[in-house]
């Protein structure tokens, strides 16, 4: 969509295009927008109101917060790291296997060192699977942002 004003600032007298977006009715209708948003969205969340009964009954106690994950940490030349105590490989799964069974819905969150071979981590995950534990969750780091030019 562009104007052709004659002269377009040009001796010559020909018609040139002008390049120019006037974005104040998008403004305005943003705007008008806004406000309606605002004044609904308070409307939206309130729900039907409803006369409930009374009970004697005492309130639902708020669900306990889960147990904190279980951490198994494998290092590059193969030791293992039950939180930050070492274990060897032969005491992990009996050990995993009693925590297990204190908290059966606890999770695990494995932290192998990248340099590790994948085979290695499969084969303590085999351990950690044998012992019970079927929640295994494999940590990781977030990749770096990029650098802003």
């Amino acid at each position: 969509m562009a104007m052709m004003l004659p002269g377009g600032g040009k001796e010559d007298g020909e018609a040139h295009p002008v390049a120019d977006i006037n974005v104040t009715p998008l403004v305005d209708v943003m705007l008008v927008l806004l406000v309606i948003f605002m004044v609904t969205a308070p409307m939206l969340t309130a729900g039907v109101t409803v006369d409930l009964p009374r009970t004697a009954a005492p309130r639902l106690a708020p669900p306990e917060p889960p147990e904190p994950p279980l951490e198994l940490g494998l290092t590059r030349d193969g030791k293992l790291f039950l939180f930050k105590e070492e274990l060897a490989e032969p005491e992990l799964e009996p050990r995993l296997a009693a925590l297990h069974a204190e908290t059966p819905d606890r999770a695990l969150h494995l932290r192998a060192d990248r340099g590790i071979e994948y085979g290695e981590v499969l084969r303590v995950m085999g351990l950690v699977h044998r012992a019970g534990i079927h929640r295994v969750a494999l940590v990781s780091q977030p990749e770096p942002a990029p650098a802003a030019r």
